[in-house]
């Protein structure tokens, strides 16, 4: 087994800062859209690096969901101006577009189909070393081994997956977190929550990356509702939290509440944090229904029980598996509804005809996604189909 983590985290207010002692000449920023140029934090990236002795070039524009056109694109750009230092500043898509781009800027013969599987990855830092600066509370993917690149021919997310991918720095400053809108602070949020839960209940999941999952599960279940009202310290609280079950889930997996949200996101225009805050109840029920039976490296043991631990850890005085379950999903679905998410996809505003024009390519390649194989219960097509027919209609999972 491995557990692979950043080498170096910096984190608190102002921790920015550390940008000054990287080590290099010539740096590459990749960001996205304007908020971190009206923020002033891109301003202030260009000039730390520069103090630091780095000569600066900047890509910006990527795009939410970033394209494989974007990432070549990129490649290109860092290509030409020859960094030894790739910064990513802003919310996951920039970061990831940056992580597939310095793919492409150190193997330039190399093409999407090579590593779009997990662990395909040619052996990176020949070139350059990876710095990530989030400013949203959710992805995490400045401390994880995976970078989501949208194919919108195929209307498909792939996750890219490889240790080599793992930032060499992540530096979280939740100074940057304080400009997202509370919408934002919602799904996010809840991609946190999802990562958290995700993880200690994957196959993959152990002694080290426990620990870092449940701690994760309690700050944002006590913080997320507060973040969301505008409470500064709770803000921070998330920023960190986050960053915790990023540093879980790299390691130990994730399941099918991501193998589905990849999968709904470009082909039903569901964003990816508000996608896994919906589905999220419903694959807690599914996982845990009784009957399942669920395997572990070290041997076999039910999701419900995993589920149960979490519920005890965030301080339900039950006994019963079944019950401390079923308080769990009361606890997401009461989040959800303090953060005005809706409870299916319909209410959420997906076309009832488009759904079932869709639902069987989305579900075959659901299964596909190399979450699924990290589920804790089994889950083939058919009940993928099953699972995405109740999250549609808001009705029980039974099966």
């Amino acid at each position: 087994m491995r557990f692979t983590i950043p080498r170096d985290i910096y984190f608190g207010r102002g921790s920015i800062e550390a940008l000054r002692g990287l080590k290099g000449k010539r740096a590459v920023i990749v960001t996205g859209g304007s908020s971190m140029q009206k923020s002033g934090f891109l301003d202030k990236t260009k000039a730390l690096l520069e103090q630091g002795g780095f000569e600066t070039f900047l890509f910006a524009g990527v795009e939410p969901d970033p394209s494989i056109e974007t990432v070549m694109k990129g490649a290109a750009f860092m290509q030409e101006h020859k960094p030894d230092v790739i910064v990513a500043i802003g919310g996951g898509s920039p970061i990831d577009a940056a992580k597939a781009m310095w793919i492409f800027y150190e193997h330039p013969e190399t093409t999407f189909e090579d590593i779009k599987n997990p662990f395909t990855v040619p052996e990176l830092r020949k070139k350059a070393i990876f710095a990530a600066i989030p400013s949203t509370s959710g992805t995490a993917t400045e401390v994880t081994a995976f970078s989501v690149i949208t194919d919108y021919e195929t209307k498909i997310k792939y996750p890219l997956a490889d240790y080599d991918l793992t930032p060499d720095v992540a530096i979280v400053d939740p100074d940057l977190a304080d400009t997202m809108p509370p919408q934002l602070v919602a799904h996010t949020g809840m991609d946190a929550l999802t990562h958290a839960i995700e993880a200690y209940t994957a196959t993959a999941s152990s002694e080290f990356s426990d620990p870092l999952a449940l701690h994760a599960i309690k700050l944002i279940i006590t913080n997320l509702v507060m973040s969301y009202e505008g409470k500064k310290e709770a803000a921070e609280k998330m920023h960190y939290a986050q960053c915790m079950a990023g540093m879980a889930f790299s390691n130990a997996l994730l399941g099918i509440t991501h193998s589905l949200a990849h999968k709904t996101g470009a082909s039903l225009g569901i964003p990816h944090g508000l996608a896994n805050a919906i589905y999220l109840p419903y694959v807690i029920r599914y996982n845990a229904n009784k009957g399942a039976e669920n395997y572990r490296q070290n041997g076999v043991y039910s999701g419900r029980s995993r589920y149960a631990e979490i519920a005890k850890y965030i301080g339900v005085l039950e006994e019963d598996p079944a019950v401390l379950t079923q308080k769990l999903i009361g606890f997401v679905e009461s989040i959800n509804n303090a953060l005005h998410i809706p409870a299916s996809l319909r209410e959420a505003g997906v076309d009832e005809m488009k759904f079932r024009t869709m639902v069987d390519s989305i579900a075959e390649n659901a299964e596909q996604d190399p979450c699924t194989g990290s589920n804790p219960r089994h889950a083939e097509k058919e009940d993928l189909k099953k699972l995405l027919h109740c999250i549609y209609e808001g009705k029980a999972v039974n099966f």
